[in-house]
């Protein structure tokens, strides 16, 4: 089953290499999406794939790269666009 989530990830995000980690982990299990900064310091995140895969990086996002700290993650469901490819933003 093809899923989408939206994931906004708070703490310590910016500048710790997590939109490339996250396009990493995400490409490496062939989940589509992107990341990008926002101004208020977190990052948010565009999963789309399978269920199972889309799931494991959402779980990832809770912990992030080794210099992130994760304070919060909200987790949205949302409907598959079709995307394809993975792009930090």
């Amino acid at each position: 089953m093809i899923v989408a989530r939206r994931v906004l990830v708070s703490g310590r995000v910016q500048g710790v290499w997590f939109r490339e980690s996250c396009r990493q982990e995400a490409e490496a299990r062939g989940v589509a999406g992107w990341a990008r900064n926002l101004s208020d310091g977190r990052v948010e995140v565009w999963l789309e794939g399978n269920v199972t895969e889309v799931e494991a990086v959402t779980a990832w996002c809770r912990h992030g790269p080794p210099r992130a700290e994760v304070v919060d993650v909200d987790i949205e469901a949302r409907e598959p666009t079709g995307r394809a490819g993975f792009t930090v933003g």
